[in-house]
């Protein structure tokens, strides 16, 4: 297919490129299109508002030929000559192209200095010289011209030219630079139009959220933390199976997507939560979330207690929290030399972090 009809971010490059022409002051766009494909972008003009004007006409076998097609239908007295090719390029380049063309009266080009160092090169790959950058410039588009002028070059064009910059100039015509874009760069390779879906995707939507937890011992209970059974230490007391640092990552992540806590959405007056394992807390958050238009990005839990020792198992509780959440999950361990209840050996607290962002399923659930 044609490169203008390609699709870039869910839409076509030519209808990306339309954008920021009509978003500028122009009097009226035509679009010059190959032959073959005259009903795929007169589709696309279609969808268009009718103010300012589109027209479609069919291009030649040359860029020099399907800029000629196009000149009879402007009826301005500047002409603006945009490569679609180049999507990102903004209305407000169009604009000062223009007024460059009408305070100067010259051809008017937007152009980049290279920020390399350029070399000229023979045929075999020989150096021949290190180029004066400074004295050098990335031609870009639009174009902008003196229509008049502009047409009388073209009907006086001897052989083809790479831009109609050159062509004007071959004609006599003076063509002046000014500063041009770097989001104007041309789509060639895969590479380009990738980098533009990375420039026009939007920015993501990212929210923290904290979750903390405590349980006193119960030595008549046997101990779940981190999703693990720890056979030899106390139990934790509580209405679940009290597995703190499963709770505080539910907390961390309801927190983060401002969807209430885990007492609001699993209440300890729900029977059916009795010994509830608390990796089942972690996937029906994680659940939740999905249905919300969250996801999670990853969490960070600290344990807080003498025992039991989490360095031990920690690969091991690392492991069962992220299958059970589908993202990231670190655990680290800490005692509090002797202070609060931790201190003592009385329980266990855990504090968690969690990171979010919006992406798939619902819309996410405003703060």
């Amino acid at each position: 297919m044609p490169k203008a009809l390609a699709p870039l971010a869910g839409r076509s490059i030519l209808d990306l490129s339309l954008d920021a022409a009509l978003g500028a002051d122009v009097q009226s766009v035509v679009v010059v299109a190959p032959p073959a494909h005259l009903p795929s972008i007169e589709a696309i003009v279609g969808a268009r508002p009718a103010d300012p004007p589109i027209r479609v006409v069919a291009g030649g076998a040359t860029r020099q030929a399907s800029v000629a097609a196009a000149l009879p239908l402007v009826d301005d007295d500047v002409v603006l000559v945009h490569d679609a090719a180049r999507p990102l390029a903004t209305s407000a380049l169009f604009d000062a192209v223009r007024a460059a063309v009408v305070a100067s009266g010259t051809g008017v080009v937007p152009a980049l200095r290279p920020a390399d160092t350029v070399k000229r090169v023979a045929d075999d790959g020989a150096v021949v010289e290190t180029l004066d950058r400074g004295a050098l410039a990335a031609v870009q588009t639009p174009q902008g011209f003196p229509a008049a002028e502009l047409r009388a070059a073209y009907d006086v064009a001897e052989r083809e030219h790479t831009d109609d910059a050159s062509l004007f100039a071959a004609a006599g015509g003076a063509v002046r630079v000014i500063d041009g874009e770097a989001s104007a760069f041309k789509i060639t390779t895969l590479w380009d139009l990738r980098r533009a879906e990375q420039l026009l995707a939007p920015a993501p939507v990212i929210r923290t959220g904290i979750g903390v937890d405590v349980h006193a011992f119960d030595a008549a209970r046997p101990l779940r933390l981190g999703g693990l059974e720890w056979p030899g230490e106390p139990g934790l007391a509580g209405h679940s199976d009290a597995d703190a640092v499963c709770h505080a990552i539910a907390d961390a992540l309801l927190s983060a997507a401002g969807m209430g806590d885990l007492g609001s959405r699993f209440g300890v007056d729900r029977p059916e939560e009795q010994d509830r394992p608390g990796l089942d807390f972690v996937r029906r958050t994680a659940g939740l979330l999905a249905g919300s238009g969250w996801r999670p990005v990853n969490v960070a839990v600290q344990v807080v207690g003498r025992r039991p020792r989490i360095a031990s198992r920690r690969d091991e509780m690392e492991a069962a929290l992220s299958a059970a959440l589908g993202a990231p999950v670190t655990v680290s361990g800490t005692t509090t030399d002797g202070l609060g209840f931790p201190g003592r050996g009385e329980g266990v607290a855990a504090i968690a972090t969690a990171l979010v962002e919006a992406g798939g399923g619902a819309r996410p659930v405003p703060r």
